[in-house]
């Protein structure tokens, strides 16, 4: 069976205790995984996508949680001058340490809570959040989600990992190869298999938001979720 049952694991560096220095270390083994492996495209598709439907904006608002060294949002900042879109970037890290790593890619980086984000209800045009969702269990994961929403003024992106013993293999042999840290070898293992299925992300995402999610499988073992944000009004 190539899809493992899902299990929770510990990952070293969700230990708030961990070695700042390690993070940011960290962070550039994920920043390379997520432009090889398809991450960081899979995330910059779906937000071409929305992009594309809205109508004409001159100014387009983006907040990416967990942003890590701001590869998302510059990306996305490409994207957005080939067609001639005013793009502001905001990205978000637990810490103020991580999030000065973020600060020559994002407009703006903050540290703060993803549980509770610091920002008004939908003040941000798109929310884009990669590889953090499953990082979260039960109430916390529901909650992520709905700060998402709460936020987002058009629509939320979530990326994450696609759950599989190839995904596996192919990660602890390429890990070497690549030079990553042990401890994101180490790591990279216990978040694929807190990765999700496509159903499973569907249904937490329309339990938690009770939004209808359009959810995809991209290339190298990613899986994305993309819903747009329904205001009620007042």
């Amino acid at each position: 069976m190539l899809t493992p049952a899902r299990r929770r694991g510990h990952e070293i560096l969700d230990d708030p205790s961990a070695d700042p220095a390690l993070a940011e270390r960290s962070l550039h083994d994920v920043a390379l995984a997520n432009r090889l492996f398809g991450g960081r495209r899979a995330v910059v598709r779906e937000v071409t996508r929305v992009l594309r439907d809205e109508q004409a904006p001159t100014t387009i608002s983006l907040l990416d949680i967990g942003t890590g060294l701001g590869d998302i949002p510059r990306a996305v900042q490409r994207i957005a001058a080939q067609r001639g879109l005013g793009l502001r970037t905001i990205g978000l890290e637990l810490t103020p340490q991580l999030a000065r790593a973020a600060r020559a890619s994002c407009g703006a980086v903050i540290a703060g809570n993803a549980l509770s984000l610091p920002f008004a209800d939908h003040s941000v045009d798109l929310v884009t959040c990669s590889q953090v969702l499953h990082h979260f269990e039960g109430f916390d994961a529901e909650q992520l989600l709905r700060e998402c929403t709460r936020v987002a003024r058009i629509a939320v992106v979530i990326g994450d990992l696609r759950r599989s013993w190839l995904a596996v293999a192919g990660l602890w042999v390429s890990s070497f190869a690549l030079g990553f840290h042990p401890v994101s070898r180490h790591d990279g293992v216990v978040s694929i298999l807190r990765g999700f299925t496509t159903s499973e992300l569907a249904r937490l995402i329309q339990k938690a938001t009770h939004h209808q999610p359009e959810v995809r499988r991209s290339f190298g073992w990613r899986v994305t979720a993309t819903w747009r944000v329904v205001i009620s009004p007042e």
